[in-house]
């Protein structure tokens, strides 16, 4: 299965995987095990598709396990920060707390790539059995975008019930969904529905 991938970053798409957060019913959350990780690093190109062929075979059950944890406590530290920003409030200090700490160390895995010529680049260092190379990623993703100017678009869409995060890079910044198709349609749905029955 394919992630809906709308938000024009990885990082707001990631916060996405948990689906209907702020609906009446139990959010869905759309990483229920290690390879849906991998398949949305991959989708996302956070990692390449020779990575996760060797993070599949060659990562332990409860090295996977924990990877897939604390990917989770970054996705609710950064959704936190994000929705907080949105809705004109401070996020919580813990937040902010687990969001430094993974961003540390992912930093501290980076190295500069020599051989690039003439700029030099960050890279991750051969990791084929490390499981949390998706979280560096995913933390190096969320830095970048939290410190660039590009956070000024960040918007939440309009159903309620879904916000899903996305960036409007809309000519006059007015996207008000997350997907036109979905929520867009069915939110028009119910305000004509409403206006007949007015």
């Amino acid at each position: 299965m394919a992630f809906q991938l709308i938000a024009g970053d990885p990082s707001l798409d990631f916060i996405n995987t948990l689906d209907w957060r702020f609906g009446d019913k139990q959010p869905e959350d759309l990483l229920k095990n290690y390879d849906d990780l991998l398949r949305f690093s991959e989708q996302s190109k956070l990692v390449t598709p020779k990575q996760t062929r060797q993070l599949r075979r060659l990562a332990g059950a409860r090295s996977a396990a924990e990877a897939l944890q604390h990917c989770r406590d970054l996705r609710e530290a950064m959704a936190e920060i994000f929705y907080a920003r949105l809705d004109g409030r401070d996020s919580s200090v813990e937040a902010r707390i687990t969001l430094e700490r993974y961003v540390k160390g992912a930093r501290l895995r980076q190295k500069l790539n020599w051989k690039q010529s003439p700029r030099l680049e960050w890279e991750w260092p051969p990791v084929e059995n490390d499981a949390e190379l998706p979280l560096w990623a995913l933390a190096m993703s969320a830095s970048d975008l939290m410190t660039s100017d590009t956070v000024r678009r960040v918007r939440a869409c309009d159903n309620a019930e879904c916000r899903w995060l996305f960036l409007d890079t809309s000519k006059n910044h007015t996207r008000r969904w997350c997907d036109m198709k979905i929520c867009g349609n069915r939110m028009k749905a119910r305000r004509f529905k409403a206006q007949r029955k007015g």
